[in-house]
């Protein structure tokens, strides 16, 4: 049996006046969003670049290039579910995800448990298998200044 581990990180700026998403669900309390080609769902992006990665696929940005007008303003659970595929085809499942979200405001924690059943639902996953916390930069950094939105993604991955 084969075991694969990929690892995923993603960042976009926050902007005011813009839709946020993370984890498929939008964050509702929050008076800014996230800026990018996509939903710019940094959570699912890095996600996204963790399967990738763990199956030797490349990145997020090769498979769904940000130059790609098909895929401006795309739903991140759709490029998720495509992710999800191409891995199935190369013979992997997923064992399981353990993700982290760095924000410093808004408190997204009550958020986290809609998150976990979205990916769940898309990975055909049970939700014990979709760990996402959430933390603070402590001010420090980009993030900290509430300028940006950074996650990360570990994934493992076993052949089929």
């Amino acid at each position: 049996m084969k075991f694969k581990v990929g690892f995923g990180y993603d960042v976009h700026r926050l902007v005011e006046n813009t839709k946020f998403c993370l984890g498929g669900v939008e964050i509702t309390d929050a008076p800014f969003g996230a800026e990018g080609h996509s939903d710019a769902d940094c959570l699912i992006h890095a996600i996204i670049d963790s399967l990738l990665g763990a199956a030797n696929l490349r990145d997020i940005g090769f498979q769904y290039p940000d130059n790609d007008e098909k895929y401006r303003g795309i739903d991140s659970k759709l490029l998720l579910r495509d992710t999800f595929d191409k891995i199935s085809a190369k013979g992997y499942c997923i064992e399981n995800i353990d993700s982290t979200i760095c924000l410093q405001t808004p408190k997204i924690g009550k958020f986290i448990p809609s998150m976990q059943a979205v990916i769940a639902d898309i990975l055909k996953l049970d939700i014990e298998d979709i760990t996402v916390k959430a933390t603070t930069t402590e001010k420090l950094g980009f993030t900290g200044r509430s300028e940006g939105v950074s996650a990360y993604s570990v994934c493992l991955l076993k052949k089929k």
